[in-house]
């Protein structure tokens, strides 16, 4: 590079000043050089701004949406502590009536039902304003007892009671996983018993369909005031000569062979040929018929595998 004080232009004009590289293909000025360079380091730099900035923005919104679906809300039954800054003596506990309102010092009853803590804490301090009972009212809700967000889990999980869910709604898995799961056990299906006033749904739920086979279709949303309950699972007998005889898990489809390998399998007495089973009718009564080894098997059903003759 060299430093050339002054070039004289070939139109005759003042001459040019400036740092210039001195090659096969003439001089070109470095200044030019460095602009453009700077110019097309400038533009990718605004697009990646601009692309964070939406990024940026589109997160914050998924993130508020989905905060509003899990918050909290108040509901008939809550037991709610309404405070007021510098006023201790507003200082109230009540619980939310049917109606869905709460009687709040000076100004009465009002309907907090559906709306959040902070929601109500504003809306209180909206109504103390407007009255002109204080003039910059900094009012505080809190829920001591949350009844109105709650769920019952019943029969075979590890921790059976009552719930209290993150938002208004859950979804089953969720209430389970809060109940410590299922135990041994418990039965492949779920009963959710919904209370709509003077009528009731009842949802029965294929839970080896979510957990096993991941269809997210029948992970139902619990609601406030639902009922979760898993049974025992069916089992079948099976006794005689075989090495453990007992009750068995029945599972889906299972067979006469499959639960006898289950007992361990038949015994060097036992025979094959001369098993029966045992069933429950429609009628209330058992019936006995010879069993087959790929013959289906039910719930409650007594399989015996009696001695061989030889």
């Amino acid at each position: 590079m060299i430093l050339i004080a002054g070039v004289k232009r070939q139109d005759g004009g003042p001459a040019t000043f400036g740092h210039y590289k001195v090659g096969c293909g003439g001089r070109l000025p470095i200044t030019d050089q460095r602009s453009e360079s700077m110019e097309t380091v400038k533009r990718p730099s605004y697009a990646r701004a601009i692309a964070i900035l939406g990024w940026l923005i589109l997160s914050l919104i998924s993130a508020q949406a989905w905060g509003q679906s899990m918050r909290e809300v108040l509901g008939v039954g809550d037991t709610v502590r309404i405070s007021a800054f510098r006023y201790p003596d507003l200082t109230t506990e009540a619980r939310v009536s049917e109606e869905g309102k709460v009687n709040v010092p000076l100004v009465g009853e009002v309907m907090l039902a559906g709306l959040t803590p902070d929601q109500a804490a504003k809306y209180i301090a909206k109504l103390m304003r407007e009255g002109n009972y204080i003039v910059n009212p900094q009012i505080d809700v809190a829920v001591l007892e949350p009844r109105s967000r709650q769920v019952s889990v019943l029969g075979f999980v590890t921790r059976p009671g009552r719930y209290v869910l993150d938002g208004t709604a859950a979804r089953l898995t969720d209430v389970l996983a809060m109940a410590g799961g299922l135990v041994p056990a418990a039965s492949d299906k779920a009963v959710v018993t919904r209370n709509g006033g003077s009528k009731s749904q009842t949802f029965n739920v294929d839970l080896a369909s979510i957990i096993q086979h991941g269809d997210v279709s029948k992970d139902i949303e619990v609601r406030s005031g639902d009922s979760v309950f898993v049974p025992k699972a069916p089992v079948v007998y099976v006794y005689g000569e075989v090495t453990r005889g007992g009750a068995y898990r029945l599972e889906s489809g299972m067979t006469v062979m499959q639960a006898i390998s289950l007992a361990g399998g038949i015994t060097p007495r036992g025979s094959e040929s001369r098993m029966r089973l045992r069933r429950l009718g429609e009628d209330g009564k058992w019936k006995e018929t010879n069993a087959k080894p790929l013959d289906p098997v039910a719930a409650d059903d007594v399989i015996y595998v009696r001695e061989s003759f030889f």
